[in-house]
This record gives C-alpha cells, sequence and structure tokens, in this order.
C-alpha cells in the first residue's frame, strides 16, 4: 500500500511563496519518482514537477519553470515543492504522486498513486 501525505497548502498574497511537503514510506520513496500535479476549479488536473528516484533529475511544466522547484529529502522521505513568485493562476489543489523511475516519464505518462491534496489559494 502506497501512501503519500501531502501538506502545506494556504492562502496566500500574489508573488508571495510557499512550500509544500509530501511524505512517503522509504520503500515508496526509494523506488518511484516522486511528484506534484494540480487541478484547477473546472480544469483538468496537470503535470507541475516530478523528481526521479535515482539521480534527483527534475522535470517541470512550463507555467512554473524558474520560479517552482521540486527536492527531495532521503532521510526524512519527504519531497517538496518550493512555489516562488505565486500568481492567481497558481491556484489549485496540489497533489503528490508517486509511480514510475524517472521525472520525465511522469511528466509524460502520469504516475500510479496519489496523495489526497492540498489547497493553495493565491489572491491577486
Amino acid at each position: 500500500q502506497v501512501q503519500l501525505v501531502d501538506s502545506g497548502g494556504r492562502l496566500v498574497q500574489a508573488g508571495a511563496s510557499l512550500r509544500l511537503s509530501c511524505s512517503a514510506s522509504r520503500r515508496t520513496f526509494s523506488r518511484y519518482a516522486m511528484g506534484w500535479f494540480r487541478q484547477a476549479p473546472g480544469k483538468e488536473r496537470e503535470f507541475v514537477a516530478a523528481i526521479s528516484w535515482r539521480d534527483d533529475t527534475t522535470a517541470y511544466a512550463d507555467s512554473v519553470k524558474g520560479r517552482f522547484t521540486m527536492s527531495r529529502d532521503n532521510a526524512k522521505n519527504t519531497v517538496y515543492l518550493q512555489m516562488n513568485s505565486l500568481k492567481p493562476d497558481d491556484t489549485a489543489v496540489y497533489y503528490c504522486a508517486a509511480g514510475g523511475a524517472t521525472a520525465q516519464a511522469m511528466s509524460v505518462t502520469g504516475p500510479d498513486y496519489w496523495g489526497q491534496g492540498t489547497k493553495v489559494t493565491v489572491s491577486s
């Protein structure tokens, strides 16, 4: 059973920074690529960022490149999504995800497992 626990979402103003966290079991953390997806109201869920489990290679959606950074702490079995220069368009429920081996693969084919989601609201 793969369990992902994501957290950190809240209401912030445009231009602010926010860090999301996602914790997983050691087995999950050392086996799968980890990533973040988001779903805005009335829109489909979309890829945001991912990190490979083997070499920490990352992949990002064009809409967040240069603003968001994904990282992992192997000692804590936790991945982070540092979000800077937030915009109202970043408002969404953000879902932690796990699956496959590489960030690139996750960005194309999607994950196998999902967290429960954490809501980020960016006010203008």
